[in-house]
Parts: C-alpha cells; sequence; structure tokens
C-alpha cells in the first residue's frame, strides 16, 4: 500500500493550520471556498460552484472538482467548509502532540482536517501525474452546521460516484457509522396578551408561563437507546412589569425510527397545545425534517471498502449508531450511499476542541488505503 511521505505530511499540517485560521461559520464560507478554490485550481483541477448560497442563506456555494483515475468507477470524498460560530479568535498551536486553538475557542478541526486531507489527496496525484485508482470527485459544502442545508440543496444527479465517504465523526479513527438519525425540529411561538404585571397582571396571559408548564410536562434528554428529545432555546417577554405576551421555544426529536420519532414529536406538540389552551394562549407551531436517517448494511460495498482501508492501515474497524448527522445523511436520501468515518478530532464544537498529529495524518493514510479498497470492491 502506498503511504504519505514525510513532505506529504508536513503539507497536510501546514495546510491544515491555514484552513483553521480562516473563519467560516455558517453562512459566511467565502474566504474558505475561496481558499479551497486557489489550492485545487492550482492543482490544475477544474472548480464548480453551484447556486446553493443564495438558496441556504450563505455567502458562497458547494464545490466540486474531479480527479480522473485508472478506472471508469469513481467515488466521492466530501467535507464541510463551515465551522459552529467562533467564540475567540482561531490560533492553532500544537500541544502535547495535538492541534489546538490558543485562544478559548474551537479549533475548527470539524470539518477542516477533513478538507485538509481532501487536498493532500488531490495534491499527492497532481504532483506525481499518477492517476488514483478510481476516479474521485471532491465535494465542499456549505452550511452543514446548521443542518446540512448546502449537501441538500446540492444536485446529486450531478454526481457519478459508486459511493461517497465523508470525515466527520468525533471519534477515534476505526469507526464507520452505519445508522444515523432522523431529526426533526419543532418551532413554537405562543401568544399570550400583555398587561401591567404590577398593576393589571390578572388581565394578563402569559406566554412564558404556558411554555414553562409544557416544556414542564415533556419527557426531554435520552428516551430510548435510539431516541432523544432536547428543547434548546426558549425566549419571550420585554421586560419585568409586564405580562409577557409572547414566547417562542425551539425543540428536536431523533431517533433511528421514524415512527418513533413521530410518535415524541405528536407528544411534544400535544404538551404544548395543552399548556396554550389551559393558559388561553394561541399557538402556532410548525415541524421541519433537517434530515432523514439511514442504516447500511455490514456487507454494503461502502462499508466493506471502508473497513478493509482501515485494516490496512493497522486500524480496528468497528461499526457505530449514531445520534448526530452528517452530509451522509443528504447523500444517502439521495440515493448515493454514502459513510461518515470517524476523523480523530476530539471535543468538536467545544472550545477544548483538538486533534492529535498523528489523527490528522492517520486519516490521509486512510483516504489513500481507501481509495485503492474502493478499487477492490468497484471491480469485484
Amino acid at each position: 500500500m502506498r503511504r504519505a511521505s514525510d513532505a506529504d505530511r508536513v503539507r497536510l499540517n501546514d495546510t491544515f493550520a491555514e484552513l483553521c485560521r480562516i473563519e467560516s461559520p455558517s453562512g459566511r464560507e467565502r474566504a474558505c471556498a475561496d481558499r479551497v478554490s486557489e489550492e485545487l485550481r492550482g492543482l490544475g483541477l477544474v472548480v464548480e460552484e453551484d447556486g446553493a448560497g443564495a438558496e441556504v442563506g450563505s455567502d458562497a456555494g458547494n464545490l466540486l472538482a474531479r480527479v480522473p483515475g485508472g478506472r471508469p468507477q469513481s467515488i466521492l470524498l466530501c467535507a464541510h467548509l463551515d465551522t459552529v460560530p467562533p467564540l475567540a479568535p482561531i490560533e492553532p498551536v500544537v500541544v502535547d502532540g495535538g492541534w489546538e486553538n490558543a485562544e478559548e475557542g474551537i479549533l475548527g478541526a470539524d470539518n477542516k482536517a477533513a478538507i485538509a486531507v481532501i487536498i493532500e489527496l488531490a495534491r499527492r496525484f497532481a504532483a506525481r501525474g499518477e492517476r488514483p485508482p478510481v476516479g474521485l470527485e471532491l465535494l465542499f459544502t456549505v452550511s452543514e452546521e446548521n443542518g446540512l442545508r448546502g449537501a441538500k440543496a446540492f444536485d446529486a444527479a450531478r454526481l457519478s460516484s459508486e459511493f461517497g465517504y465523508v470525515f466527520d465523526h468525533a471519534s477515534p479513527i476505526g469507526g464507520i457509522v452505519v445508522a444515523a438519525p432522523t431529526y426533526d425540529k419543532i418551532v413554537a411561538v405562543l401568544h399570550g396578551r400583555a398587561a401591567h404585571a404590577g398593576i393589571r397582571p390578572e388581565e394578563g396571559r402569559s406566554a412564558i408561563a404556558a411554555a414553562a408548564r409544557a416544556i414542564a410536562a415533556m419527557r426531554l434528554g435520552r428516551l430510548d437507546e435510539h431516541t432523544t428529545a432536547n428543547v434548546g432555546t426558549i425566549a419571550g417577554g420585554t421586560a419585568t412589569n409586564v405580562v409577557p405576551e409572547r414566547c417562542r421555544l425551539d425543540a428536536e426529536v431523533r431517533g433511528l425510527d421514524d415512527d418513533r420519532v413521530a410518535e415524541v414529536v405528536t407528544e411534544i406538540v400535544d404538551h404544548l397545545t395543552d399548556a396554550a389552551n389551559g393558559a388561553e394562549c394561541d399557538l402556532d407551531v410548525t415541524v421541519e425534517r433537517q434530515f432523514q436517517g439511514y442504516r447500511s448494511k455490514p456487507g454494503a460495498p461502502h462499508i466493506v471498502a471502508a473497513a478493509r482501508a482501515l485494516e490496512n492501515c493497522g486500524y480496528e474497524p468497528h461499526h457505530l449508531v449514531t445520534g448526530g448527522g452528517s452530509d451522509a445523511n443528504a447523500f444517502q436520501s439521495a440515493g448515493l450511499p454514502c459513510a461518515n468515518l470517524a476523523d480523530g478530532t476530539e471535543r468538536n464544537h467545544e472550545p477544548g476542541e483538538r486533534i492529535s498529529i498523528d489523527a490528522l495524518e492517520g486519516m490521509l493514510e486512510v483516504a489513500i488505503a481507501l481509495l485503492d479498497a474502493a478499487a477492490e470492491v468497484v471491480s469485484s
């Protein structure tokens, strides 16, 4: 199996640090998209940008590039350009063998590590004038962190790949996600009646009190092995001396069983309705499916290829069932088999986010091995 050289590893780390310094929260990916496009075009690749930005509220669209392979079949490698909002400047530093942010904020390894790996993979073949064992379709999406919006807006009919991979599960390398949840978002707005809280409180109808009663009645947290529910935000009112006439809450339900998700969503909406009626408030509620869940068979070609690549790199492959979504959900829904692979990042979305140099370089080795394993699978 071909291995990454010392020069490949140095470039990989340099690229990763450079990308992390480019702030790219969801909706503001332009600078990162331009840097990725510049790098790929410098390798002689054609980079196409779609119009997803306008559709999802971003200043950039999804980027697609292709690398011809030694076989007619192709596979997709995907990473997302956006991060959660950085609450501090990002200055990558190496501490105890791993990349961290010197400031009290996210590093951006989710998903800059995967972007750096894919770029280095493209460099590997462009610089040497070699063709990869299979063709590569390289996709960089926007607005993944706020509901996979870029991937859902991407026209999957543009792809010719047999199957695809994202590197976007924050756990030790070796994990292959074979099941990911359906995710429904619930937005409820309760409308009461304003009144002076010290003079005429009996004339008011508190939307906040109604929302509180509804939340108190809900079952939240881990409801069973594969189902969770959460109320993430609640906001309302104008002043302490005014009975609040409006309150909004945002909730979610995730689960591997669609019927179970629907059951819990209905239960939450029922509690909201009962609380609103009891407080003589009006209720506006919407339920939106953010993404559809999926299950992959262990013997599916893309799962087999991933396990083979991991084994060839010295990792113990194992199957994961996760409560988090990724762009893989969007591609699976579009009919393209896609696996989310563990990328070795730690504490993603947190100020202590980090990735070890070993994990970053190991991900590159796995990506290289993945091409050989995919070529074997699609040829069999």
